[in-house]
């Protein structure tokens, strides 16, 4: 089973059962976050976390295989036009020179990591609207001379 298919699969099951990924990330014993990005094909998983998820979903063991094999990180478009995805590409666009001028200023020159790194996504209520609340929480990493 290839990792699209997998997907297919966890996402049907998900559907037909009735799961959220909070309930499919706490079987895993991982964030809700990283376990849905595994499961829609972007991360792998250890194989307990694995076996736990195929099990929640009732699916089987190619499902819990096809969770620990290693994802090609890829995008199928430029731009995705899912206004949720694409609000992402507006905020970097234009907030990305913004974001990198205060990390080199209160870091130095460097990045921060998207391999040591987690992501929180909280609902806040507000009279005025609810709030989305997205934390993104990477290691720094200098540039080293050499």
């Amino acid at each position: 089973m290839n990792k699209a298919e997998m997907k297919a699969a966890i996402l049907a099951a998900k559907t037909e059962q009735g799961l959220t990924w909070k309930a499919i990330g706490d079987a895993a014993e991982l964030s809700t976050e990283y376990v849905c990005s595994a499961c829609l094909g972007m991360n792998h998983l250890d194989p307990k976390p694995a076996a736990a998820v195929a099990e929640v979903l009732g699916l089987g063991s190619e499902v819990a295989e096809a969770l620990q094999a290693f994802p090609h990180k890829t995008w199928s478009q430029t731009v995705p036009t899912d206004p949720v995805i694409y609000r992402w590409y507006e905020i970097v666009g234009v907030y990305g020179e913004t974001i990198k001028e205060l990390i080199h200023e209160k870091f130095g020159d460097g990045i921060m990591s998207a391999i040591d790194f987690t992501m929180d996504i909280d609902k806040k209520e507000d009279p005025k609207g609810d709030r989305v609340v997205v934390t993104l929480n990477g290691k720094f990493l200098p540039y080293k001379s050499w």
